[in-house]
C-alpha cells in the first residue's frame, strides 16, 4: 500500500511541476509581448475589449478598472511588468527542466524560488487583494510540500 501511495505523490508532483512550466512558459511570451508591444497598443486592445461593457454600464468596476489602468500605464511600467514576467518565468522554466530531470541541485533551489516568489506575492497580495495571487501562492506552496517529499525520496534512493 505504501508504494501505491508513492507513487501517487510522485504522479501529483510531476503534474504540478508540469503545470508550473506551463505557467513559466505563459509568464516568458507575456514578458516578450510586453517588451514588443507599446503602451499605446496595450491601451488601444484594452480600449477595445472594454468599450461595449462600459457602454452597455458605464459603472462597471472591472471594466472602468481595466480601461483606467491602461490610460496610466507607463513605459516604465510596461518595462518592470516585462522584465519581472520574463527573469520569473526563466528561473521557474530552468527550475522545471532540474526538477523533471531529477537533478539534486533543483529541489532545494525550486524550494527557495518558490518561497521567495511567495513572500513576494503575499507582499502584492497586501497591496492588490488579487484573489488570483492568493490562489497562486496556495499552488506554490503545494508544490513546495511535493517538492520537499520528492527530495526527500531522492536522497533516500540515491546510490551510495
Amino acid at each position: 500500500m505504501k508504494a501505491f501511495d508513492e507513487h501517487r505523490i510522485h504522479q501529483i508532483f510531476e503534474v504540478s511541476v508540469w503545470l508550473k512550466g506551463a505557467h513559466a512558459l505563459i509568464e516568458c511570451l507575456g514578458g516578450v509581448l510586453l517588451y514588443l508591444v507599446t503602451t499605446d497598443t496595450i491601451a488601444s486592445w484594452v480600449n477595445a475589449f472594454t468599450q461595449e461593457e462600459l457602454i452597455e454600464d458605464p459603472n462597471d468596476l472591472i471594466a472602468g478598472y481595466l480601461s483606467q489602468m491602461a490610460s496610466h500605464f507607463s513605459v516604465a511600467s510596461k518595462e518592470f511588468y516585462a522584465f519581472y514576467l520574463l527573469s520569473h518565468g526563466l528561473i521557474k522554466l530552468l527550475l522545471v527542466v532540474g526538477l523533471l530531470r531529477g537533478k539534486l541541485w533543483s529541489y532545494p533551489a525550486s524550494l527557495v524560488a518558490l518561497g521567495a516568489f511567495m513572500v513576494y506575492q503575499v507582499y502584492r497580495y497586501s497591496y492588490t487583494h488579487s484573489p488570483g495571487l492568493l490562489i497562486l501562492t496556495i499552488f506554490d506552496a503545494v508544490v513546495m510540500v511535493l517538492i520537499w517529499h520528492e527530495w526527500g525520496v531522492m536522497r533516500r534512493h540515491r546510490p551510495a
